[in-house]
């Protein structure tokens, strides 16, 4: 099976709850297309424990369809939090 071409969603400033809906939204209508998401945190200062539940979630449904999740871009406070929690052990980094 070919791998699909990656859906690329650019995480705002601050990632966290107000940021829910439009986060699910968004991952919802890229696995429509593709299994293969990257998050794009160039521009991500902040990170609260929902956005990383948020992002626990996609991992699963990613999982269920057979498809990768990258992270790219990542770097200060919001990269300290994400590599606390392990989740280079969910996303791969770009």
């Amino acid at each position: 099976m070919s791998q699909q071409p990656s859906v690329v969603i650019s995480i705002p400033e601050r990632f966290d709850f107000s940021t829910h809906k439009w986060f699910t939204e968004s991952y919802e209508q890229a696995l429509e297309k593709t299994n293969n998401i990257v998050l794009d945190f160039s521009r991500v200062t902040y990170v609260d424990s929902s956005a990383l539940g948020m992002m626990v979630l996609l991992r699963r449904k990613i999982s269920a369809v057979g498809g990768k999740g990258y992270v790219r871009n990542v770097t200060g406070t919001a990269k300290d939090i994400l590599e606390m929690a392990n989740f280079q052990t969910l996303f791969e980094y770009e």
